[in-house]
């Protein structure tokens, strides 16, 4: 079944060789999380926004694991008609980007030409995915079964949103409640990163670009994104949500890609 989708902008016509430009976010997230960047980039290119399952318009779908997600995604892409695309995800997003490129399925109709990573994990060592699942299922549970706004208090003083001031930290809260915290529960242990697979080595082999985006207060993703071949952007005075921090710049920096697949 095809997630929910929403397509804005430039409408390809024959002969047109720019690729559409499809966008996943992160967990908590929605497609609408990208309409500052989609607004900067969609007089050029026709760009697609998807609500992964469990989220937005697509929350009471509820995905088995990975390849059930990319199955999904795949389906979405040819209900769409896409021929050819850069994929463009952020965190939980930028993994199911990854886990789409590096395994392609044979359903999907579509090319895909590039790919942009914000703040995307590759994957854990088996040693370390014990302690993360069962840390993900306590999340879970919570999601499941508390007040979404104090679960939330508690998620974004998470290290990885350290570089968030008070003020980002309520707005962000405010934005995430109107969640189903039972949908954020599935979705969250479905594609647990210590059900990923480690993708680093497959993606740094991808035979099209692939741009690494991160945030310069993002210690934690910059020094895994510097620990590959992939060709890595820094974002000045950004955290982990570059393209929601400042979209702008993350737009420049997609854009800067685009121009270099043609």
């Amino acid at each position: 079944m095809p997630l929910y989708s929403e397509t804005y902008g430039h409408r390809l016509s024959a002969g047109d060789e720019r690729p559409v430009l499809v966008f996943l976010h992160g967990l908590l997230g929605s497609g609408r999380d990208w309409r500052q960047v989609v607004n900067e980039l969609s007089p050029s290119y026709l760009c697609l926004t998807i609500d992964l399952p469990g989220h937005g318009h697509s929350n009471l779908l509820t995905p088995s694991g990975f390849e059930d997600v990319n199955q999904q995604i795949v389906q979405t892409l040819n209900h769409r008609n896409i021929r050819h695309y850069v994929l463009v995800g952020y965190s939980m997003g930028a993994r199911l980007a990854m886990y789409h490129a590096c395994f392609p399925c044979s359903e999907s109709q579509a090319k895909l030409v590039g790919l942009v990573l914000e703040g995307g994990h590759f994957g854990l060592p088996a040693k370390e995915r014990d302690s993360r699942l069962a840390n993900d299922e306590e999340w879970a549970k919570r999601f499941d079964s508390e007040s979404l706004e104090l679960v939330l208090a508690d998620w974004y003083l998470q290290p990885v949103f350290s570089s968030l001031n008070h003020d980002q930290r309520q707005s962000l809260i405010q934005k995430r409640s109107d969640n189903l915290g039972s949908g954020i529960a599935r979705m969250l242990l479905a594609t647990s990163l210590a059900k990923q697979p480690e993708l680093k080595s497959k993606v740094e082999q991808l035979p099209f670009p692939v741009c690494y985006v991160c945030g310069e207060n993002d210690n934690k993703f910059k020094c895994l994104a510097e620990k590959t071949g992939l060709d890595l952007t820094v974002i000045p005075t950004a955290g982990h949500n570059v393209h929601v921090e400042l979209p702008h710049e993350f737009s420049m920096a997609v854009s800067h890609f685009l121009d270099r697949l043609e």
